[in-house]
């Protein structure tokens, strides 16, 4: 799975935000069960930047919000 950039993320819409995040965590709750269980991941770095892919996205649909209340 690749990584978004700031970049990627402001060019997709509601829809495709919201299922990148669900893939996300889902990802992100396999990584951590793994931990849970006593074995390390294949690649420990990713959840890091799972987490900050995730809240780039929560960021970015938070202004959309804040944007929408503040036009109508």
């Amino acid at each position: 799975m690749v990584i978004l950039r700031n970049k990627e993320i402001r060019e997709m819409n509601n829809d495709q935000l919201n299922a990148k995040m669900l893939e996300l965590n889902k990802e992100l709750i396999k990584y951590k069960s793994q931990v849970a269980m006593g074995t390390l991941p294949e690649n420990p770095g990713r959840m890091r930047c799972i987490k900050k892919t995730i809240a780039r996205i929560k960021n970015k649909m938070n202004n959309k919000q804040e944007v929408l209340k503040s036009n109508a």
